[in-house]
């Protein structure tokens, strides 16, 4: 049986497609439908690793976990990572498979269409509806006959597509009328209706632009969806990094560097959503002040990212404020920067051998071709300075990374114990002797809620008045319960599920 399908298309980045597809994946797993996500092609440098270590886009993996999914690569065949120099890194089926400038992306195009067509084609059998979800605009007419994550995708699998437009950033008729004018006949005939997303005020002063809207179209709106901030689930990719999130009155202040190629900042959310905490993103000297916390997060171009930190003086600031008493910590790529020196003899990054590092921690990294992707599961083998009161607790999280990065094993912060191929025993990451400097390569490392309360009272948070405890600020299944009420409440689900050709009954199964 091939699965029902339902496409959303947006009028231009950022509109919330990614987050209107999980609220849909939640909303018919809720009804009792085997239900998928997908999305062909997704240009993100925030990513995550499946239990078979295969690398996709974490757009797919937050709705994945909203279907109720283990999430797999079938679901993003095909993740464009951008590095330095106008190139990216192209991973197919979860796996690195080139590196390309963007001009010569598009000879590729032929060849992985067909990749993402049999990934669409195993989910459709498996499942009984495919959200799929688009990227950009359908309506970038310079690329129509190359791209591979729209209109063509939509013809493939004769999906119905909805055109998601954004109120929030104002001209959204003009933008879904522009839009829907600039498609070929047949893809025209492919859009069955508009959601407009993100709107604040009061609907009946919409209502006349809705009922124009339909007129001149002769679509319908099927839903209005209010902009709600309280969500906080997790945004696609640092295009939404704020300059400042969390509790502003909170007593710790966290400073995180936004490299120009900063990957996996979805590491820091659950920071974000902890009462007592302030927790901003920093690209200049001017930024910086005096954090109690500075955190080098992950980076696709560690080499090119360690030179902005020198250019842009804030290496020397961060030495400075590591030697005054400041606590720095760095995830994978920031882990790397962090020793005394790293080595690229195979050119696998840049042109240049070896780079000297910020000196912080004793340790030295050699980068490789081959990148590990894995999933890991670990205990916190260090009892002093940021990791005070820390020992023991579990850990879990994902590695990502070309390089290999050796220390003293004295040093070692934590100790893995297992992966999804069976039991390990190997240290990572490295703790300076008085504890204020950390590095690890575990993405996703602050989920636990355990370790990330402990590790914020070796900080020295302190709870706003009236919370007795810490609590877990973090839950993402609450979230989608949220998202899904709100799209229930909002959208016309009779409409909707009319244009999907799914009986208004729910599933029948035998």
């Amino acid at each position: 049986m091939t699965a029902h399908a339902l496409m959303l298309q947006g009028t231009g980045s950022g509109v919330g497609k990614s987050l209107l597809a999980a609220g849909l994946c939640r909303l018919f797993a809720q009804e009792g439908w085997r239900v998928a996500p997908f999305k062909s092609q997704n240009m993100a440098l925030n990513s995550f690793v499946t239990r078979e270590g295969g690398e996709m886009g974490r757009a797919q993996v937050v709705q994945a976990q909203a279907a109720g999914l283990e999430p797999q690569v079938d679901m993003n065949p095909i993740l464009i990572k951008p590095e330095a120099d106008a190139r990216s890194q192209i991973v197919v089926l979860g796996r690195p498979a080139f590196t390309v400038a963007a001009r010569e992306y598009y000879q590729h195009t032929p060849e992985l269409l067909k990749v993402a067509a049999a990934a669409l084609e195993r989910l459709r059998g498996r499942y009984d509806l495919v959200v799929i979800e688009g990227a950009g605009s359908p309506a970038e007419i310079n690329l129509r006959q190359r791209e591979i994550v729209n209109m063509r995708i939509a013809r493939l699998a004769q999906a119905p597509v909805l055109l998601v437009g954004d109120i929030d950033k104002g001209g959204v008729f003009a933008s879904l009328v522009g839009t829907l004018a600039l498609l070929e006949p047949e893809e025209r005939g492919l859009v069955k209706g508009f959601i407009i997303n993100k709107f604040r005020g009061d609907l009946s002063i919409l209502q006349p632009g809705l009922a124009m809207l339909e007129e001149r179209t002769g679509l319908p709106v099927l839903g209005v969806v209010p902009y709600d901030r309280t969500l906080m689930l997790p945004e696609e990719d640092s295009v939404y990094l704020e300059a400042g999130r969390g509790d502003g009155a909170g007593l710790i202040d966290i400073a995180v560097i936004r490299f120009p190629r900063i990957s996996n900042s979805t590491d820091f959310e659950p920071l974000q959503r902890e009462p007592g905490v302030h927790l901003r993103y920093v690209s200049s000297l001017r930024e910086l002040g005096d954090p109690k916390l500075i955190i080098l997060p992950g980076t696709k171009s560690t080499m090119a990212d360690l030179d902005f930190l020198r250019q842009s003086g804030l290496a020397q600031a961060i030495a400075a404020q590591a030697q005054g008493g400041a606590r720095v910590l760095g995830i994978c790529g920031g882990y790397q920067m962090l020793g005394e020196r790293i080595e690229d003899p195979l050119r696998v990054e840049s042109e240049a051998a070896s780079a000297p590092g910020l000196g912080l921690l004793p340790v030295a990294t050699r980068f490789e071709r081959e990148k590990r992707t894995v999933q890991v599961q670990g205990l916190v083998a260090a009892e002093a300075g940021m990791l005070a009161g820390c020992r023991g607790l579990p850990v879990a999280g994902y590695e990502i990374h070309m390089g290999q990065t050796e220390g003293p094993s004295a040093a070692a912060a934590f100790r893995i114990t297992q992966t999804p191929q069976g039991p390990a025993d190997y240290d990572d990451g490295t703790l300076s002797a008085d504890g204020r400097i950390l590095g690890t390569y575990i993405h996703g490392l602050f989920d636990s809620a355990p370790f990330r309360q402990a590790f914020l009272a070796a900080l020295g948070r302190q709870l706003p008045a009236g919370d007795d405890a810490p609590r877990d600020t973090h839950s993402l299944e609450e979230g989608f319960d949220r998202l899904a009420a709100l799209l229930r409440q909002h959208l016309d689900m009779e409409r909707l599920k009319a244009v999907c050709g799914l009986p208004q009954g729910g599933p029948a199964r035998g």
